[in-house]
């Protein structure tokens, strides 16, 4: 049996007393975090010449700053012991190449912080749930968690219109067998409808949340620009902003999980193109509509589902002529952007989103026939493939 996590998410109600300490909480988080950061970072700029010496300094934890600042004490330990981990991981991702130098947090960054589940601190209950220093805060379970699953920490956070939430991760044990590959299908990227399937040539027919509620979040931005920053009425309308854009956000993902779970259970194999989404959008000048559709996080949303049932998400490279390809006889030729149909010599006449799709799946195909340990029963010759699949 192999481990795995997932974590849930649920709406938290924390009395006025509870969001109090929370807040304390996310202050002596980010407090502990920066002083440790400023103390790595001048030990780092005296010693970057030898690396040995770097390797070996000791760096400053939580405890050290607990004996000068008393109001630390006031909030969840496992909280600061959290921060100094976070701290470790960037700071190992930036020396590994993969992230730049850390930053300094301030009040503005996301509100979080994460604790651990110790000699059953952390407890679900009917309605609540048991937190260290918080005990009892009101929590709204839409969804239940397996019995099988154990949990491993919490996160509590604050969005920007002051409501708080909070992330359970969660392990279990279970053994994912890869299913046999029979259904495939590709979605090709269109800015105004999310995706087209190689099986129905329609659009998945995303509404464009961000679109449809432009008009009412500019005049609510006009009228956050209008009243005195740090004020009380500022601060009221920046709450009505915040909300309107968790709203957008909300619908979109939730959109995005629906789409996600029918594409997953109907196919054992997703393929799509492994696009660079920030490039597209400012090359092209769509940043909202590709910001819009959120295809990074539909991507994700394909990819965990499909590992939970051993099914594939195949990724073809972004420079494969998906677009300028014949799907009917595999000739290349140039087309513009302004033709939405294409048309082949060898008399093939389809729409170009359509056509895209399915050479998208006849190359998601050709490359889970060259992965090992893959079971594929599908009909090749129906393509016009040369090659024998494992």
């Amino acid at each position: 049996m192999t481990k795995h996590n997932k974590a849930y998410m649920f709406r938290l109600y924390p009395t006025d007393k509870q969001a109090l300490l929370i807040h304390k909480t996310f202050g002596c988080v980010r407090f502990v975090y920066n002083k440790m950061l400023a103390e790595r970072k001048e030990t780092y700029e005296t010693l970057k010449e030898d690396k040995e010496a770097l390797k070996k300094a000791k760096h400053p934890t939580p405890a050290k700053y607990k004996k000068e600042v008393e109001w630390l004490k006031e909030v969840d330990s496992l909280a600061l012991a959290n921060a100094q981990l976070n701290l470790d991981k960037a700071y190992k991702a930036f020396f590994k190449g993969n992230a730049k130098f850390p930053k300094f947090k301030s009040k503005r960054h996301k509100q979080s912080y994460t604790t651990n589940l110790v000699n059953g601190n952390i407890e679900l209950m009917d309605g609540h749930i048991k937190l260290p220093k918080l005990k009892m805060v009101k929590i709204k379970r839409h969804r239940q968690i397996p019995s099988d699953h154990k949990i491993k920490s919490c996160t509590i956070s604050m969005t920007s219109s002051g409501r708080y939430y909070i992330s359970i991760l969660t392990e279990y044990e279970k053994e994912v067998k890869d299913k046999e590959i029979k259904n495939v299908v590709g979605l090709d990227f269109v800015m105004d409808g999310l995706f087209v399937d190689s099986e129905t040539g329609k659009k998945a027919n995303y509404p464009r949340f961000y679109r449809q509620m432009l008009d009412k979040l500019a005049i609510e931005q006009r009228k956050l620009s209008r009243k005195k920053k740090g004020s009380s009425n500022w601060n009221k309308q920046r709450i009505r902003v915040a909300k309107i854009q968790e709203k957008v956000a909300n619908q979109r993902k939730n959109f995005l999980h629906h789409k996600s779970k029918e594409l997953v259970s109907n196919y054992d194999a997703i393929v799509i193109e492994d696009l660079d989404m920030k490039g597209l959008a400012q090359a092209l000048k769509f940043g909202k509509s590709v910001a819009d559709n959120g295809w990074g996080i539909f991507t994700s949303f394909l990819q965990y589902k499909l590992k939970e049932q051993g099914k594939q998400l195949v990724k073809i490279d972004k420079w494969f002529p998906s677009t300028k390809t014949c799907s009917s006889c595999g000739s290349v030729r140039e087309i513009t952007l302004s033709e939405r149909t294409y048309q082949c010599t060898c008399g093939l006449t389809l729409n170009r989103d359509y056509n895209s799709a399915l050479n998208i799946k006849k190359e998601g195909m050709r490359l889970l026939a060259q992965l090992p340990n893959v079971d594929i029963k599908l009909n090749f010759n129906q393509w016009g493939f040369s090659f024998i699949p494992h």
